[in-house]
């Protein structure tokens, strides 16, 4: 057994051992509306990042979130593990670490993230104009080999990022709605797993992440995403990324999420299409 799986293993056994703890409080928000745990740990949807912070703690409580997920497309997996920290509703403190599986070249390439997620005026349900929040990810490559030989030109970067979220209530078909737009600067290539920047182009790259939902019930979101991606590396291509999502949420204790994912081209290998699934929990 690998490192990370042991890691993998180990945040399950903290998953059941959160279900056994499910009298204890978890926070008193409502239902889903602190999304899903993205790859880079945050809260959001599989791919996206939304102003909402991981789990249901109000301005008077404190939870963690723990979340496991798997990416899996043609030629790539994705794996991740993460932990996140919710203050109050108002300050989040994520850690989550990835590991790309390229099955062409039978290796491997880990990264790391280190997020802080702030929120800075409104709530996405009660407030007219929804929610804002700021936040900042650094990323480090561990195995920075690959991504250097392609033409990155470092191995860990920062991203800063504006987000915005807002729950309508009743406006499909008698169902609530959930939107999000996020504005990044980003360095980063595939989102960290090629490195940062590239000799060609090193400046920050200004990119858009977009997503919607439709509660089918207190339990059910279906939606879609959409998100940017630079393209700072001449050796390869980089395309923008979509999924579509459902998410079930049996309590507040638990989120499980599967999509479909289409993820373009990746590293020069074209048409990088599959699925998403992440088991979520939170005490």
């Amino acid at each position: 057994m690998t490192a990370a799986h042991r890691v993998s293993a180990g945040l399950v056994v903290v998953l059941l051992v959160g279900w056994a703890s499910y009298a204890q409080a978890v926070g008193s928000r409502l239902w889903a509306t602190g999304g899903v745990t993205n790859i880079n740990g945050a809260a959001g949807g599989g791919i996206t990042t939304w102003a909402v912070l991981n789990g249901y703690a109000s301005d008077t409580e404190s939870t963690v979130n723990v979340a496991v997920s798997s990416a899996q497309v043609d030629d790539f997996g994705v794996e991740t593990v993460s932990i996140g920290f919710n203050w109050a509703n108002r300050l989040a403190v994520t850690v989550a670490q990835n590991r790309l599986s390229v099955r062409p070249l039978d290796t491997t390439i880990r990264q790391q993230t280190i997020g802080l997620k702030l929120r800075l005026a409104g709530e996405a349900l009660y407030d007219r104009f929804g929610q804002y929040s700021a936040g900042m990810q650094y990323t480090h490559n561990a195995d920075f080999g690959i991504p250097a030989l392609l033409g990155a030109r470092d191995s860990g970067g920062i991203d800063f990022y504006l987000a915005a979220s807002k729950v309508f209530l009743a406006a499909v078909a008698d169902r609530n709605v959930i939107v999000n737009a996020t504005l990044r600067a980003t360095r980063a290539n595939q989102l960290g797993l090629l490195g940062f920047g590239s000799a060609r182009d090193d400046d920050y790259a200004l990119v858009g992440e977009f997503s919607a939902g439709v509660f089918l019930d207190r339990r059910w979101l279906l939606g879609a995403e959409y998100r940017q991606k630079p393209d700072n590396l001449e050796a390869v291509a980089e395309d923008d990324w979509k999924t579509l999502y459902l998410v079930y949420a049996p309590s507040r204790l638990l989120a499980f999420t599967l999509a479909y994912v289409d993820l373009g081209r990746i590293a020069g290998f074209d048409d990088q299409d599959g699925y998403f699934l992440s088991l979520q929990s939170g005490f």
